[in-house]
């Protein structure tokens, strides 16, 4: 059935293995995706919205590069909110409300229409490994498929069980099967491997609500959209709703608290610190009698209601009996209960940077198989290893993000440095360069990095040239051009700015708090240049906050170009570390485990300290 040999052989269909795929194919790599349900491709098995806090700026960096989240994300979504606008331009997170079957049949339709895209429906059961290099895949049904290059995105899939009450159901997601087989062989291999946990609310039919006593949660007046191409913003919207739970809701849970797999002893494994169940969240905050619950509709035409909030794995009568004591659900029905889900990850400190196991060349990691959690974090995983594996089969250097490049950077640096032993999430607080990292400038941080490796293309450059030069030109005219006393005093006055004496330069008065672009628009002088250079908002955006945050990003760029000079300062491959006896014992330990490449990763490593890098400097004659 497989004549050929695949230059990249992407396992599982999900956020991840649909970006590697897409990323490898469109890199000109020959590329398989097998998966055991063609038409589950890109599902959201959890909440149906893209983006969010810090995860907003992850799609936005991958559509710089060249991926596809963001462009299927706006060609389903119902609705778009720029999420902490009151806070400064580095906390500013964009999120889509998406209908869940048309961001499943856009994925299944933009691989479809990838050149270099294979598919076949089938589960792997295992690997084929010649010494230390990986050749291809095992189906269930024995079809051995031979390639260059794998890349692993299991999902939750890996021995997957799922916990309802009392009961166990062997599953990787609702109403699919587990994958079996791969655990089993990678630990032979000698891979390190842990059980997490995630969990999902029930589905319930949105005619049962009662929305007229909830509060509404409309998206922005003027929404932007994800992705830097041609995609359109959204001209209709559907509005989400909030109400909450109250003392007698959380009584009824505790009810059944006997009976919860959480509780009981059933599931041993750790689950979303951030993201609890309503169980964990009642139990944990005591304190509190009323949490909020997000009614978040499934898309445009279904019925179908997602339960933001009410993730839960309490037997399903439990959960019912407590759900319709919440304020609008008093005569609910289920589509479905939420169920709890355990599954099989490898610790990422098993990886190098570009995803590539340590152990075993050709083979990569992506997604939940490396202990993170959300769709954001599994698809940008999922495209730099579809990126690194299409260099590795081309010979090409390999396609790394610093810390101060991307928030991807940040992510793949926290996991293969620090490793994790719960699932992972991405923040703004995570990022140390965050007023670099912003969503506004991903692609002018990214698109001539894609482009360079053969991803972004051309009109995509040339779409960010323009809004470069345009944004640079806007941000001369006001350093450049002064402003009467006449022409901006009022405006001054209305957001309580004392007012100016004499002629100044418009960037100086324009890099005052509370002076908006509003109010510079007033002035004559650049309400006239902005119309006739025909100024996107984008762009007067850009100009906003590159004058607004001159000294903060000057200042940011700075630091993070001290701290680049320990990424170049490199250690040796398989450097013996045990031969520094003057490093403390964990330090070794962990250096040893993690080989980090620089000096810099090494001071990342937890456990190595200020004196143990002292240490390595010394010794590598710096």
């Amino acid at each position: 059935m497989f004549q050929e040999k695949y230059d990249v052989i992407v396992v599982g269909g999900g956020h991840a293995g649909a970006e590697a795929a897409a990323a490898a194919a469109n890199m000109g790599s020959s590329t398989l995706l097998v998966t055991m349900n063609l038409q589950s491709i890109g599902q959201m098995s959890c909440n149906p919205a893209m983006g969010g806090i810090a995860k907003g700026q992850i799609v936005r960096e991958i559509d710089a590069l060249g991926g596809y989240s963001g462009i299927v994300s706006d060609l389903s979504a119902i609705q778009f909110k720029m999420l902490n606008k009151s806070k400064g331009p580095a906390m500013w997170s964009p999120r889509t409300q998406n209908d869940r079957m048309r961001f499943a049949e856009e994925w299944r339709l933009a691989l479809e229409r990838t050149p270099n895209v294979d598919f076949y429906q089938d589960m792997v059961s295992s690997l084929i490994i010649e010494g230390n290099t990986v050749t291809g895949v095992k189906t269930s049904l024995g079809i051995p498929i031979y390639g260059k290059a794998v890349v692993l995105t299991n999902g939750t899939f890996l021995n997957g069980l799922i916990h309802i009450g009392e009961r166990q159901l062997g599953g990787g997601r609702a109403g699919e099967k587990a994958s079996t087989g791969i655990t089993e062989q990678l630990v032979a291999l000698g891979f390190e491997s842990g059980r997490m946990k995630t969990g999902t609310p029930p589905r319930v039919d949105g005619r049962s609500l009662d929305y007229s006593v909830m509060i509404p949660q409309p998206g922005d007046a003027l929404p932007e959209k994800f992705s830097y191409t041609n995609t359109t913003s959204l001209t209709t919207q559907r509005d989400c709703h909030m109400t909450h739970t109250s003392s007698l809701v959380h009584d009824l849970l505790r009810e059944g608290f006997d009976r919860s797999p959480m509780f009981n002893g059933s599931i041993q494994s750790l689950g979303p610190r951030y993201c609890p169940s309503i169980e964990d969240k009642i139990n944990r905050f005591a304190d509190k009698d009323s949490h909020q619950l997000f009614v978040e509709p499934e898309g445009w035409d279904t019925v179908e209601v997602y339960v933001n909030g009410f993730s839960t794995s309490l037997p399903e009568d439990v959960q019912y009996k407590a759900l319709r004591s919440v304020k609008g659900f008093e005569n609910v029905k289920f589509f479905r209960p939420g169920y709890a889900i355990e599954y099989d990850y490898f610790p990422p400190t098993q990886l190098t940077h570009t995803l590539e196991t340590k152990l075993i060349d050709g083979l990569f990691f992506a997604g939940q198989i490396n202990g993170t959690t959300g769709y954001e974090e599994a698809a940008s995983q999922g495209l730099m290893a579809g990126i690194n594996a299409a260099l590795k089969v081309q010979e090409k250097p390999p396609f790394t993000l610093q810390r101060d490049e991307a928030y991807i950077g940040v992510l793949i640096d926290d996991l293969i440095t620090k490793g994790t032993d719960e699932p992972y999430r991405m923040f703004t607080s995570r990022a140390e360069y965050r007023t670099l990292l912003r969503q506004d400038n991903a692609d002018f941080r990214l698109t001539p990095m894609g482009h360079a490796i053969g991803l972004a293309s051309e009109e995509r450059l040339k779409a960010m040239e323009l809004k470069a030069t345009a944004s640079e030109n806007l941000v001369s005219f006001f350093k450049e051009t002064s402003v009467k006393p006449a022409e901006i005093n009022d405006q001054l006055a209305s957001v309580d700015s004392a007012p100016i004496a004499q002629s100044g330069k418009l960037f100086k008065v324009f890099s005052r708090p509370n002076v908006t672009m509003d109010h510079m628009l007033s002035v004559d002088s650049v309400g006239a240049y902005v119309r006739e250079n025909n100024f996107s908002r984008e762009v007067l955006e850009q100009a906003e906050i590159q004058i607004k945050y001159a000294g903060y990003i000057e200042k940011e760029k700075n630091n993070a170009d001290k701290l680049q000079r320990l990424e170049h300062v490199k250690i040796p491959a398989d450097f013996d570390y045990s031969l520094l006896k003057s490093l403390s014992y964990e330090a070794r330990e962990k250096l040893q485990e993690i080989q980090p490449v620089s000096i810099a990763q090494a001071s990342r490593i937890s456990g190595v300290s200020p004196s143990d890098i002292s240490v390595l400097l010394v010794f590598l004659g710096r």
